[in-house]
């Protein structure tokens, strides 16, 4: 196992098992590209200030526009991406927006609404999928915007969700703040982990968003090529976490249950016989 691979499987095993079901010939080049979202992603844990974060994520943006200092190459995540570009003639527009994006993760500043929301999972989530489906495409590229759109949106979701309440606990809140505002629920009541008719009813809608959001995703995935349906494999653990945040739905603050590696690996094996 490569080393790019070693670190795709610790940060965001996930992808990683979603990359299992793909052609060989683009598994290299779309790990590439998940392992540097796992990168951008993590830098707020890592750098912890937004100083360093700032400057960590502007050697991205240099590395992708050809003016980074020093050996970028040494970096083996930055060599196989633009190995990855260069192949696939893949556009760097998106991914230099997915960094742009990346910049809110450095601040405490609330998600003030749902298309705000959605506008930072399409930039940071929907964008892996169309990139990973031009990739399967060998380069061309294919209109996905439905598939990976919903998705991108549906998997943000789901995701935070799961982590509601360790970021609640961490004084930050991504999920669309007005809608737990407009259920009188207060910043306050929130960070200090107390629970409230209208926190469990605002935590409800934004279910209801999610399951809408997987749904029309879900549907669009399936009018798809089904050469390019396996750039969407991480649908198949969506309705998984789904469930299991709908079960907790009276504790949302509480750690979400976690799924064995191997029931991800079955359910995506599965849904690859059905869409692959």
């Amino acid at each position: 196992m490569s080393q790019l691979t070693e670190a795709l499987k610790a940060a965001d095993p996930d992808r990683y098992f979603a990359t299992l079901v793909l052609p060989e010939t683009a598994r290299d080049a779309v790990r590439a590209l998940y392992a540097f979202n796992a990168e951008v992603a993590s830098v707020r844990d890592r750098a912890r200030e937004p100083a360093p974060g700032e400057i960590r994520l502007q050697w991205w943006v240099d590395a992708l526009k050809g003016e980074g200092h020093g050996a970028v190459r040494a970096n083996p995540t930055a060599a196989a991406l633009l190995d990855a570009i260069e192949r696939y003639q893949l556009p760097t527009g998106p991914l230099l927006r997915l960094i742009a994006a990346r910049r809110f993760d450095l601040y405490d500043d609330p998600m003030p609404d749902v298309p705000s929301f959605e506008g930072y999972a399409g930039e940071t989530a929907s964008v892996l999928f169309q990139l990973a489906a031009m990739i399967l495409n060998n380069g061309a590229e294919i209109e996905t915007g439905d598939a990976a759109g919903h998705l991108g949106v549906a998997q943000a979701f789901i995701g935070h969700l799961r982590a509601f309440g360790l970021n609640s606990s961490r004084g930050r809140i991504f999920l669309p703040w007005s809608i737990f505002a407009a259920n009188g629920v207060r910043e306050g009541e929130l960070f200090a982990g107390e629970l409230s008719e209208g926190l469990l009813a605002a935590h409800a809608q934004v279910i209801d968003l999610a399951r809408s959001h997987l749904d029309q995703a879900t549907r669009a995935i399936a009018a798809l090529p089904r050469a390019l349906r396996p750039a969407f494999a991480p649908v198949a653990l969506q309705p998984l976490y789904l469930k299991g945040i709908e079960r907790q739905s009276t504790t949302p603050l509480a750690p979400p249950a976690e799924l064995p590696d191997w029931r991800k690996i079955a359910a995506i094996g599965w849904w690859s016989v059905r869409n692959g």
